[in-house]
């Protein structure tokens, strides 16, 4: 049986019932999807330029998950 992430995030005000879960678990996908491609690039990018390499390796959780999980309120 494969594992399917769920992460749910209570004390929203994005919706009535104040609590998501298809959001946050959409994000985190997005996040290991994107943290499988940028973390290695961002680690050979760190060899030569320190600042370049932080910020690629810090997009998956500065950008890509807030905005995935932003679009769903549910």
């Amino acid at each position: 049986m494969p594992f399917i992430p769920c992460c749910i995030e209570c004390g929203s005000h994005a919706n009535p019932c104040r609590c998501r879960i298809v959001g946050p678990t959409i994000g985190f996908v997005a996040f290991a999807l994107a943290a499988v491609i940028e973390w290695p690039l961002g680690a050979v990018v760190w060899c030569f330029k320190h600042a370049k390499g932080r910020r690629i390796m810090g997009h998956p959780a500065a950008v890509v998950y807030p905005n995935v999980s932003s679009i769903f309120p549910i």
